[in-house]
């Protein structure tokens, strides 16, 4: 029993649990503004940041690009982001590990919105900008994560 506690690596436990965390929360605020709070809009922040639904039918931000192989496409995509986060995680690259995590996380659940719906539940709506909703931030920031951590590298 000792040798397989010693074999736990506690940190890679603690970063799938904030995934899950992550994952779990995106899922929630969907579920309440795709169900109770569909027709129902408020005030986060004044009139400038508001919950309310929105299937979008494009990508993120929605912008104009769907067809019946979106799907296909972004399932390819996540094939090889988790290709990279394998790669990333044996050369224990912290920062783009944490940036494909988040990335793969918005993404996953994104694609279980496309699937079960045929578009994905926004909810988050910043005026004069788009709706979105957390998973587009957890793609954003992991985007964000991988270009610091590649400009970064030595050599640049």
């Amino acid at each position: 029993m000792n040798k397989l506690f010693a074999k736990i690596n506690f940190k890679n436990i603690a970063i799938i649990l904030m995934i899950a965390i992550f994952f779990i929360a995106d899922r929630f605020l969907k579920f309440l503004a795709n169900g109770k709070l569909a027709n129902i809009s408020f005030k986060l922040i004044n009139d400038i940041f508001t919950f309310n639904f929105s299937a979008n039918y494009f990508i993120a931000f929605s912008l104009p690009l769907h067809g019946p192989w979106l799907n296909l496409i972004i399932g390819l995509i996540i094939l090889i982001l988790i290709h990279f986060l394998i790669k990333a995680i044996k050369n224990k690259e912290k920062i783009i590990t944490a940036g494909l995590s988040l990335i793969l996380t918005g993404a996953i659940s994104n694609l279980i919105d496309r699937l079960l719906f045929g578009y994905v539940i926004d909810y988050l709506y910043l005026k004069y900008f788009t709706i979105f909703n957390l998973a587009d931030v957890y793609i954003s920031v992991g985007a964000i994560l991988i270009i610091i951590s590649l400009y970064k590298k030595p050599g640049r």
